[in-house]
This record gives structure tokens, C-alpha cells and sequence, in this order.
């Protein structure tokens, strides 16, 4: 397989000023340890609180761009390392996952469920939604088709009460930071295809920074852990969101080595090859 690395840039919901810039940082340190050229989707504009219904038609150029642009590497037969502002962004990925690879398990690592529809949402946040959108809950504009029952959230401690509710009844399996070992991960996924999200508010505050950070959470050498036990030839693609820069040089860089520490074994070319 090989890497092609693509950056979401354009704002989809973000509220906080730090999403963008983190994305970008991300992406340079990502090319720094890889050599692969970022294809940059969007363009950058400042956050506001907007509500679900505003702020998914501001959205719609960036990710009808990063929809096609996400075709366009599985097409080539290609694995696609995503880094995006917001979690948001797999408003796009998912419905194309579903449809390249329909097999995929999705192992979405995140404090939260994001399983909230606009029935249900108390915040509006269109990245609280996400994950009910592509498993056909409600209607996006970006397509659906993912099987509720082939999800894990990972790392999960901060869900609603009425998105818990529809989590159990979707089938989609919750593990909370205790229970997300390399065998529960292991176990959920078999021997089929991955979509691995990481949503950086997933670790336990104090290794990255993020806009939703919740107390306790996964530590990032047990994030290295389960990735270093997922078979290479599994992983149909990568997800990495919600790093909220500071814009303070020694932070960043910290948070930084914490974030690429973790994901290394996704990315080292006897797992992966680069170009």
C-alpha cells in the first residue's frame, strides 16, 4: 500500500481558533517524518457557534472536495492518511469508505460518541453528528451506507444520554478507556479492513490539547500499542482530527511528538510504503 497524505483546511463547524492551524501542523510534521506531499482541501476561514443547520452549508465546498479527493486515493488503490480540523469531516470520508470498501470495520477512537442526530443534539455541533450521518441515521447531503454493527468507539466516556440510547440500538459497540486494549480492538476488527479515526481528545488531557477534552481518557503509549498490533495489510485508511493548536511553539511541538510517538506504527514504511 501507499500513503497519500490529504489536509482538510476549509472551516467545517469549527468553534475554536486552534482546529486549522493544528490540522496544518500536523500535516508538517506528518511530511517531515514521511515525505509525502499534503494535498490541501479548503480553504481557511475563522470559527464561529454556529448551529448544525448553518454551519453544514458553509461546509459543503470543503467536503464535496475532500469526498472527491478521498475517491480519487482509494481509486488509485492507494491508503489515504486524513488529517482534519474537525471530526466534522467525516461527513465526506465515510459514505466514500462505505462505498470503496463496504467490509470496513470503522474504529473510531474518541471521547465521544458523535451518534447525536438533529433530533437529539442539546449543542448544535455538527462533529457531534457525525457518526449517526454515515451510518444513515440522518441525512447529510453526503451520503451514508455505513453498518452501525461493523463501528467500535473507542476510548468513549462523554455521551448523551438519548445518543447512548441510539447507539444500543444501532448495535454499535462502545469501549470505554479501560476496556480499549490492542485485544479489544483486535477482536472487534477480525481479519477485514480498517478505517482508523483518532479524535486527539481521546487521550487523557495533558498530552494534546483539544477543544472537547474530557478527564481521563487513553494514554498515548496505548494508543502505540494497538496500532502496533494491527495488521499492515488491513488498514484501508487513517483519520486524525480535533488537534487544537495553541499557537505557542514549545506546546505545540510537545503535543506534537506525543501525536506522531502514537501513530508511528501506522506509518513506518515496513508497515506502509510511502512514495
Amino acid at each position: 500500500m501507499t500513503l497519500e497524505l490529504v489536509v482538510s483546511q476549509g472551516r467545517i463547524a469549527d468553534r475554536t481558533p486552534g482546529a486549522i492551524p493544528g490540522a496544518a501542523a500536523t500535516a508538517k510534521v506528518l511530511q517531515a517524518c514521511t515525505g509525502l506531499v499534503p494535498k490541501i482541501i479548503g480553504v481557511p476561514s475563522p470559527p464561529k457557534f454556529d448551529d448544525w443547520s448553518s454551519s453544514l452549508p458553509e461546509a459543503t465546498d470543503t467536503l464535496a472536495a475532500l469526498q472527491a479527493e478521498l475517491s480519487n486515493v482509494l481509486e488509485r488503490g492507494n491508503t489515504p492518511l486524513i488529517v482534519a480540523n474537525t471530526c466534522a469531516a467525516s461527513l465526506a470520508t465515510l459514505p466514500v469508505v462505505a462505498r470503496k470498501h463496504p467490509q470496513t470495520t470503522v474504529v473510531w477512537i474518541d471521547a465521544h460518541g458523535d451518534f447525536n442526530t438533529p433530533q437529539t443534539t442539546d449543542s448544535g455541533y455538527l462533529g457531534g453528528m457525525v457518526l449517526a450521518a454515515a451510518c444513515g441515521y440522518w441525512e447529510s447531503g453526503f451520503g451514508g451506507g455505513i453498518d452501525p454493527a461493523k463501528v467500535v468507539i473507542a476510548g468513549a466516556r462523554d455521551i448523551d444520554q438519548a445518543e447512548e440510547r441510539l447507539l444500543r440500538q444501532a448495535g454499535v459497540r462502545l469501549l470505554s478507556p479501560g476496556q480499549t486494549t490492542a485485544e479489544s480492538v483486535l477482536s472487534a476488527i477480525g481479519d477485514g479492513p480498517v478505517w482508523i479515526h483518532v479524535d486527539w481528545d481521546v487521550l487523557k488531557p495533558g498530552y494534546v490539547p483539544a477543544a472537547y477534552a474530557v478527564a481521563t481518557g487513553l494514554l498515548p503509549e496505548t494508543l502505540r500499542g494497538i496500532f502496533e498490533k494491527i495488521p499492515a495489510q488491513q488498514i484501508a485508511g487513517i483519520e486524525l482530527a480535533e488537534f487544537e493548536a495553541l499557537l505557542d511553539d514549545t506546546r505545540d511541538a510537545t503535543a506534537l511528538k506525543f501525536m506522531v510517538d502514537a501513530v508511528l506504527p501506522l506509518l513506518t514504511a515496513s508497515r506502509l510504503r510511502v512514495p
